[in-house]
């Protein structure tokens, strides 16, 4: 089970996590997670050529270390990285240490100062690891779910569920990844063009 709008239950037990960006401005944060992998991130990138627009990319050490060009092309093509781990890990079920180790093993290949984790899920105790080895990291969670990860969900409301939950400061979940792709590749495109006639701006986070 999964819920595609953040609840305020979650923000309120994790203030510390970056849920959603200004409100007043009508801005959006495209994002994806569990890349680079061939095929489905080089679909991305060139969709997102093809609409002038800027994403941040959480890529899983091990995929950036099986397809280091495709990971090379994001960065040229002036799109953002964040650290997802270094093997997806799922960290309420993760013994602390490991986890952080983990996070360091993928921080060595990303260098950057954004962190998501996989799920969503991460003990407070982690997040404090994280931000005692690396301060500046800043811990990156997301206020709308494209669902586009679930097999048993329509490509069409994929895309509803992106567009009637998306507003200023909205950060949005997709993964370029092979599970997501019959539903991201409908979806992606036309969101995309939903949000440029809205009005709305894509940037970085």
């Amino acid at each position: 089970m999964y819920l595609v709008k953040s609840p305020l239950l979650l923000k309120w037990y994790y203030p510390k996590l970056t849920w959603n960006k200004n409100r007043d401005q009508k801005v959006i944060y495209l994002t994806f997670d569990d890349g680079p992998i061939p095929d489905v991130t080089a679909f991305v990138l060139k969709t997102l050529k093809n609409f002038d627009t800027k994403a941040t990319f959480f890529c899983i050490g091990d995929n950036i270390v099986k397809h280091p060009d495709i990971f090379e092309q994001i960065k040229r093509e002036g799109h953002q990285i964040g650290n997802h781990t270094f093997n997806h890990l799922k960290g309420w079920i993760t013994e602390d240490q490991y986890y952080l180790d983990n996070f360091r093993q993928c921080q060595e290949l990303t260098g950057t100062s954004l962190f998501r984790p996989p799920y969503g899920r991460i003990k407070k105790s982690q997040a404090s690891g994280i931000r005692a080895l690396m301060p500046e990291m800043q811990l990156i969670m997301w206020d709308v779910l494209s669902g586009d990860f679930d097999t048993g969900l329509s490509p069409q409301k994929c895309y509803q569920n992106v567009i009637r939950h998306t507003r200023n400061g909205s950060i949005i979940v997709f993964h370029d990844s092979l599970k997501a792709f019959d539903r991201l590749e409908y979806a992606l495109p036309r969101c995309l063009q939903y949000f440029k006639e809205k009005g709305f701006e894509f940037a970085l986070l």
